[in-house]
């Protein structure tokens, strides 16, 4: 009787063990977290209005649309965030994201528009040979925070950061874009 509750206690823990190792190597191969992919469309006006007399003035709104590919086996539900617009460092502008869901393997577009003001850019001693030659260098960044959650159980804090840098070639009315981003759990 002994001997035969011996040889279960001993196979039961070994196949616990056995368990443990595969879902541990699952676990750091399969469900491994992976960067996601950030794909920034080429940003467009759509409204831009300069003038020179009797003051300067340029106003533009710019649409910024983003593609996020998750390709991780969970989801990421951020909380409201902020995208800032920078001039030469100086912030010029922001927009609110909205708190959204990005699904686990899927590709989900972030979208929003962005009015930039000549205001605060004024006062930057390079302004004025921006515009002349025509081409206003931007930068912008965005900070999502919430939870990455992996098959509906596990749910860790999660930070996502996005930094682009923007070109605009206000004469032409083009821009070109380059996003960089890095998701921290």
């Amino acid at each position: 009787m002994r001997k035969g509750f011996k040889i279960c206690c001993g196979l039961s823990l070994l196949l616990v063990i056995i368990v443990l190792v595969v879902l541990i190597i699952v676990f750091f191969t399969v469900l491994k977290p992976k960067q996601p992919e950030v794909f920034a469309h080429p940003a467009h006006l759509t409204h831009i209005k300069v003038g020179f007399f009797p003051a300067f003035e340029l106003n533009a709104t710019l649409a910024l649309i983003v593609t996020i590919n998750n390709r991780n086996y969970g989801s990421f539900k951020y909380n409201n965030g902020t995208a800032y617009v920078y001039y030469r460092g100086i912030e010029i502008a922001e927009t609110a994201i909205d708190a959204d869901n990005i699904p686990a393997r899927s590709k989900h577009n972030i979208s929003t528009n962005v009015d930039v003001t000549a205001d605060k850019m004024v006062f930057v001693p390079s302004f004025w040979d921006d515009v002349g030659a025509g081409l206003f260098n931007f930068s912008s960044s965005t900070t999502l925070h919430g939870k990455a959650s992996l098959l509906k159980i596990f749910k860790i804090k999660a930070v996502a950061e996005t930094n682009c840098n923007i070109s605009i070639l206000f004469l032409q009315q083009r821009i070109d874009s380059n996003c960089y981003s890095k998701f921290k759990l």
